[in-house]
């Protein structure tokens, strides 16, 4: 029996094709949409203008973000997120597991510096540093700290990432009561010297001052919102650890703290 082609079926095809990339390009675009209205509320003349649009086009693509909830409209303001972004991103900050989500930047962090790599957070009463993962160093050392341990706020690296955003006033207090809970001896006109330096550079330094011979550096964690959730740390021996590789340290910290923000959403700004 002769076969018979169907002369129409490579047109169809194409025309699926078409329709498919179509529907990507118009995806992405609203995606785009969403993204420029995060930053701030835009008409859809401004829209336009930011995205490359025409007027229509900006237009056609926020009303049916809005009609889905993704946007709102504010006359005579613009378009700014809507209700279905707020919940949606409520979600996604409940579903995201810190331990989980940060242990491969870790595991990578902890390849790169062969030194012993640190996950923490403030712990319920805001008091202390507590460590929720650790990953071993490939030295001939041993960091005796433990996964559940907590360690004061102001003598350990992790806990000074925890609060550089906190005021003066509010640093000062915290030194005070560590210091008269037990915490190793430090000088508090040069610990706070150091903490603005700290602040202002988005890092901070162990110097052994929470353990002899043991010095880290450390980054801190951002969520969506900006605000400092976690921390991350790597320590090793002194000798491991002179000032020149502290320095050099603190780049590739502040990298892998700022991927793990990124996953949380963070935008870059505190």
């Amino acid at each position: 029996m002769a076969s018979t082609t169907n002369p129409s079926s490579g047109e169809n095809a194409s025309e699926a094709t078409s329709s498919a990339g179509g529907g990507a390009q118009t995806l992405l675009r609203g995606l785009d949409v969403i993204e420029a209205v995060a930053d701030q509320t835009l008409t859809a003349t401004e829209l336009a203008e930011r995205l490359g649009l025409t007027k229509s086009t900006a237009h056609r693509l926020a009303s049916a973000l809005v009609d889905r909830g993704f946007l709102a409209n504010t006359p005579r303001s613009g378009y700014r997120l809507g209700p279905r972004i707020l919940a949606l991103g409520h979600r996604a900050s409940e579903q995201a597991d810190i331990i989980q989500l940060a242990r491969p930047h870790l595991e990578s962090l902890g390849t790169l510096t062969e030194d012993t790599v640190h996950l923490g957070i403030m712990d319920g009463d805001h008091t202390a540093a507590l460590y929720l993962d650790k990953i071993t160093g490939r030295r001939r050392i041993n960091i005796s700290s433990r996964v559940g341990e907590r360690h004061p706020l102001t003598c350990t690296g992790l806990g000074k990432a925890l609060i550089l955003d906190e005021s003066e006033s509010w640093l000062a207090e915290r030194f005070a009561l560590d210091q008269a809970a037990g915490a190793p001896h430090a000088d508090a006109a040069l610990w706070q010297e150091r903490m603005r330096g700290y602040a202002q550079g988005g890092y901070a330094f162990d110097l052994e001052e929470n353990e002899d011979r043991i010095r880290c550096v450390s980054a801190p964690i951002r969520n969506a919102s900006g605000q400092i959730v976690a921390a991350i740390s790597v320590s090793s021996a002194a000798q491991y650890m002179d000032d020149t590789r502290m320095a050099g340290l603190r780049d590739d910290v502040r990298a892998t703290a700022h991927a793990i923000s990124h996953e949380l959403g963070w935008s870059g700004q505190p």
